[in-house]
């Protein structure tokens, strides 16, 4: 039901670069089943793209907000995205 699915767009910010970040989140997104990317911007933020289950996709948030241990996020930027019609579809990719 696309009532129950979330689209996100979440910028992080802080010691999140070169600190394993990128596979945490992917590996968190995968557990959760939640499907979208996460890449490392020019800037020294980390981008994540992610949908699925509302429940899930805040967990993913959770996530973001804590890091792995060798992170230090200071924090993260929520934009609210439409949910696509591509509902079931579960992969996550790191970008470069």
């Amino acid at each position: 039901m696309k009532g129950d699915r979330r689209a996100v767009r979440a910028r992080v910010r802080g010691r999140v670069q070169h600190v394993g970040f990128r596979w945490y989140v992917a590996r968190a997104a995968r557990d959760l089943a939640v499907s979208g990317w996460v890449r490392n911007a020019d800037d020294g933020t980390v981008e994540v793209s992610a949908e699925g289950p509302a429940a899930h996709v805040e967990q993913l948030l959770t996530a973001l907000r804590r890091g792995p241990s060798q992170a230090a996020v200071q924090s993260v930027e929520i934009e609210e995205r439409p949910p696509s019609a591509a509902l079931g579809h579960t992969a996550f990719e790191i970008l470069p």
